[in-house]
């Protein structure tokens, strides 16, 4: 098998959350909201505990903690859950960014075929969204600002400690997208500020089907969210349905564990990055983003001459990478982050991504130059 470095779409998972989570699927079994016997109340504590550890990463309390089956679930309840406010205090103008992930996008697109006016911002070729622009833009009447933590395709970190600080004074709720810096980049999401963060258990070498919201309280009050669906009143009447124990103890092991060993992930990653660049920089690639502010794990390269569909192709055997999110995939169509960068055609149709993690074999990265330099 080739090496795996497409991380951003899925990571492989850790042991120690393997085991813990093949436990809760096999011997402790029970529901945690049976409360009439011990194995519905082992599951509960269970349960508990993994709330905490999500919840301890970004500085969040036991009940701000919400299970989804993942960030995409938990984006559509952070968003669509407003309509309601939205409605009640007449204040439906939303701000986002053309760089935000599908399943932010299409909500919003929802949220404005339904009455609201949605605000995109414009995004530079760094990568980023302006705080100064969102700044200008906030209004009385907005109601919530959606804005990503890290970008799933060219791995930019986003100023998220200046979108707090442009948002002081506003009433407007914040909601960042954070399925890919979550346990990675630990500092600007504790900000009190950010009302809802949205997450994912697989982004973070826990399982599948498995993520969280936090909705931090303001001023000792809940976000005002209404639920999508209903029917068992889990998860604070958010989120109907039995939870998964088994896959909640997952992910809480995996955020208690993104923050014990961030450093030692950090170097490793750093490495696998220095090394890649050592060798691919003889073939001038153009870098997609601002370096200085890609995390250490990922990174969007576009190779003069070279077209994705066709370097993919041509490195099979050796690596597995995209070409863009896996959530789209399944037909090429051209970035709409790139193109939101303002690059050129060529540009977006030669551009690859490239991300790795702690668990990821040694790479031969001269021999991936070799391989691509055969097609320039």
């Amino acid at each position: 098998m080739p090496v795996y470095l497409d991380c951003n779409a899925t990571t492989p998972i850790e042991p120690r959350v393997k085991d813990e989570a093949l436990r809760y699927m096999t011997e402790d079994f029970g529901n945690a909201g049976s409360r009439t016997h011990e194995y519905g109340n082992t599951a509960k504590r269970a349960s508990q505990k993994a709330r905490d550890q999500v919840g301890a990463v970004v500085g969040a309390e036991r009940d701000e903690v919400l299970f989804t089956s993942g960030a995409t679930e938990s984006n559509n309840i952070a968003i669509l859950g407003l309509f309601e406010e939205g409605e009640r205090s007449g204040r439906k103008h939303i701000i986002s960014s053309p760089l935000e992930h599908k399943a932010v996008l299409e909500p919003l697109e929802a949220l404005e075929s339904r009455g609201f006016e949605v605000e995109l911002l414009a995004a530079d070729d760094r990568g980023w969204t302006d705080p100064e622009a969102l700044q200008s833009a906030l209004r009385p009447d907005t109601l919530l600002v959606s804005l990503m933590h890290v970008n799933n395709e060219t791995g930019i970190r986003q100023p998220i400690e200046s979108y707090c600080e442009a948002m002081a004074e506003s009433e407007a709720f914040l909601h960042v997208d954070a399925a890919q810096g979550f346990g990675k980049d630990l500092e600007p999401l504790k900000s009190k500020r950010i009302d809802l963060v949205s997450i994912s258990g697989h982004k973070i070498y826990g399982p599948k089907g498995i993520g969280a919201l936090i909705a931090r309280r303001r001023d000792m009050s809940a976000c005002p969210l209404t639920p999508l669906h209903y029917g068992g009143g889990q998860e604070g009447g958010l989120r109907p349905g039995t939870l998964p124990v088994h896959l909640a103890v997952g992910l809480g092991l995996a955020a208690e564990l993104c923050v014990k060993d961030i450093e030692k992930r950090k170097t490793t990653c750093l490495a696998q990055r220095e090394a890649a660049l050592s060798a691919l920089m003889q073939l001038d690639p153009m870098f997609n983003g601002d370096p200085d502010s890609c995390m250490p794990h990922a990174m969007s390269l576009s190779f003069p001459g070279v077209d994705s569909e066709a370097l993919m192709v041509f490195l099979k055997n050796e690596i597995a990478v995209s070409n863009g999110s896996a959530c789209t995939s399944h037909e090429y169509k051209p970035s709409h982050v790139l193109e939101a960068m303002g690059l050129e055609r060529k540009r977006i149709e030669g551009a690859v991504r490239l991300s790795w993690c702690h668990m990821t074999e040694k790479v031969d990265w001269e021999q991936v130059a070799t391989t691509i330099s055969r097609l320039q």
